[in-house]
């Protein structure tokens, strides 16, 4: 059996230990070399948003369109006119199978002609009855009951007479006729079909006024307001603009399509202007300088994300460079750039590029879209 000194047994421990620290050190010393620098991140500084120049399409319109249907019920017998006809007032647009309107015509005829009758016969009574009753030769409660007789033939004459002239403008209106001078512009019936009263048989677009139709975005209308100037340009003449004003705004978006329709009135000079006159079914663009009532911001559109319905950008703390939400109100969106209401300043740096790959608090390195380091800031310079 051997025996060691102290001396000998401490100093193979410490041999025994310095591989095992040896060992840890090399295993350490990769772990802190792959350590991720901070990504580079795209950012941009929000730009102040002012009054804009906005461009909608249009396309020119009759300041009335009237919807032409008839004012009774039946089959439609012939159909005189089509769409793009032009027609003149009074001009029989379709007809109606009038046969039984005509038939209650001749009936109300009829019940005027038995009332005209009694009311004659009932007067040259009472006329008998008045010079009996002046020569005495009968009572006061005799010659009232002629007279009440009268009375009542007058009334009658009245509501027979009152209607034969209903049946008769009925048996009129079997014919639909322009109440204008105009273009058809819609047709909806055909011969065969039953209407019935007040279904639109022609959309009318009336001589005289043109207008622009054009439909808003539910997030622009409220930049508009009716007399509200705009310039219109015909495509059909370019570089030649026509003086306008907002005449009217729909309260109500359109079913399907949420826009607000919007018509824009020429000035009267363009109007009456035969070389430059509108005409019906042009294409037109309005020119409107709209403006914000509440300060925005111009940002990318890449820097807009989304956290359910909440919309966000990331601000960067030029501090420390890390990255923090930031909750924005989107008031419009462009091709490009979108306009937003938030606590952003024109100081602050925005990412504008993959805001679906980072997160908060996350530390980045700014560059430009050349991925050139940001120098323009004396903290972000000296980083």
């Amino acid at each position: 059996m051997h025996h060691f000194r102290p001396d000998f047994v401490s100093a193979l421990k410490l041999c025994a230990a310095l591989p095992l620290s040896l060992l840890l050190a090399a295993c350490s010393a990769p772990e802190a070399g792959n350590a991720k620098p901070p990504r580079p991140a795209i950012v941009v500084h929000p730009t102040i948003s002012g009054s804009q120049l906005a461009v909608y399409p249009g396309e020119i319109r009759a300041r009335h369109e009237p919807a032409l249907a008839f004012r009774v019920g039946g089959a439609v017998t012939r159909r005189l006119v089509d769409v793009g006809d032009r027609v003149t007032q009074g001009q029989p647009l379709a007809e109606l199978d009038a046969e039984d309107l005509k038939l209650q015509r001749d009936a109300a005829r009829a019940q005027l002609e038995a009332a005209q009758t009694e009311n004659r016969n009932a007067g040259n009574e009472l006329a008998r009855y008045r010079d009996l009753l002046e020569r005495k030769l009968i009572g006061e409660s005799q010659f009232d009951a002629v007279k009440t007789r009268h009375d009542s033939s007058v009334a009658q004459l009245q509501r027979a007479r009152a209607q034969w002239q209903v049946a008769d403008n009925q048996a009129a209106y079997a014919v639909l006729k322009a109440p204008s001078d105009g273009v058809i512009t819609r047709r909806s019936i055909e011969p065969g079909q039953v209407v019935s009263a007040g279904q639109t048989a022609f959309v009318m677009a009336a001589d005289g006024e043109r207008e622009v139709r054009i439909d808003l975005p539910e997030q622009e209308v409220a930049r508009f307001a009716v007399d509200q100037p705009v310039t219109v340009e015909l495509w059909s003449q370019p570089g030649t603009p026509i003086n306008g004003k907002v005449r009217e705004l729909s309260p109500a978006a359109e079913a399907g399509l949420r826009t607000f329709e919007a018509r824009v009135a020429f000035s009267s000079a363009a109007d009456t202007d035969q070389q430059t006159k509108p005409q019906l079914g042009q294409s037109a663009r309005v020119y409107a300088r709209t403006s914000n009532k509440r300060p925005s911001q111009r940002l990318p559109m890449s820097a807009i994300t989304a956290d359910g319905a909440q919309a966000y950008v990331w601000r960067m703390d030029a501090e420390n460079f890390t990255l923090h939400k930031v909750a924005v109100t989107v008031t419009s969106y462009g091709h490009e750039y979108a306009e937003v209401v938030s606590s952003l300043t024109p100081q602050d740096w925005v990412l504008s590029a993959g805001t679906q790959l980072v997160r908060e608090g996350q530390r980045v390195r700014p560059v430009d879209r050349h991925n050139r380091p940001i120098e323009s800031d004396d903290n972000l310079a000296r980083r």
